[in-house]
C-alpha cells in the first residue's frame, strides 16, 4: 500500500505517542526498584531485629546477673592441675600388715585456687593422710572402691581451711600411682 501523499504527517502526533510511552517506562522502572530496594531493606531489618528477639526470648540466659557472669567464667576457665606428692600410708590390718601407697593430682579451675590450696599444702596432706590411713585394703582395691575414695579425698580437700570461711573449688582428684603391697 503506498502512502497518501495529501496527508502530511503531524510530527507532534507521531512523537506524543512514543514520548509518553518512553516517560512511561522509565516512572514504571523507577518506582519499581525504589519498591525493590524498600522491600529489600525492609525485609532485611525486619529479620535483623527479629533474630535478636528470638534469640533474647528463646535464651533466658541472654539477660544474665553479674553473680552468673562470675559463674561462667569460672566454668569457662581453664583447668588447672596441682600435683601433690606421693603418699605412703599403713592401712588397717586384714590379714598382715598391708601399705598403700598413692599420688594423685588435683583438678582446680582459677589461679587463685591453685595459690590457696599451695598455701594450705600441709593441712591438704593431713586430711589425706587421715583419711587414708583409716581404709582397709579391700575397700579400696576395686574400681568402685578408688572412686569412692576419689570422692572423699575431694570432699576432704574442699572443705573450708578456716572455720567459718568458704570451702575450696576442687574440681576433681586425678589418682596418677595407685599400688597396694
Amino acid at each position: 500500500m503506498k502512502a497518501n501523499p495529501k496527508i502530511k504527517a503531524d510530527p507532534k502526533a507521531d512523537a506524543a505517542p512514543v514520548a509518553a510511552s518512553g516517560k512511561g517506562k522509565l516512572f514504571i522502572m523507577i518506582g519499581a526498584a525504589v519498591l525493590v530496594l524498600a522491600l529489600g531493606g525492609g525485609a532485611g531489618w525486619y529479620f535483623m531485629h527479629k533474630g535478636a528477639d528470638d534469640s533474647a526470648a528463646a535464651d533466658p540466659a541472654k539477660k544474665e546477673h553479674a553473680s552468673d557472669k562470675k559463674t561462667k567464667k569460672k566454668n569457662d576457665a581453664k583447668p588447672e592441675y596441682i600435683a601433690v606428692e606421693p603418699f605412703t600410708v599403713n592401712l588397717q590390718p586384714e590379714h598382715g600388715d598391708q601399705y598403700l601407697q598413692v599420688a594423685f593430682t588435683l583438678q582446680v579451675n582459677s589461679p587463685e585456687q591453685v595459690e590457696l590450696i599451695k598455701a594450705n599444702m600441709a593441712k591438704v596432706r593431713s586430711r589425706v593422710l587421715l583419711l587414708l590411713s583409716g581404709k582397709k585394703a579391700s575397700e579400696i582395691s576395686t574400681v568402685e572402691g578408688k572412686q569412692q575414695l576419689a570422692g572423699e579425698i575431694l570432699a576432704a580437700v574442699n572443705a573450708p581451711f578456716e572455720e567459718h570461711g568458704d570451702e575450696q573449688e576442687v574440681a576433681d582428684v586425678l589418682f596418677t600411682s595407685f599400688i597396694i603391697q
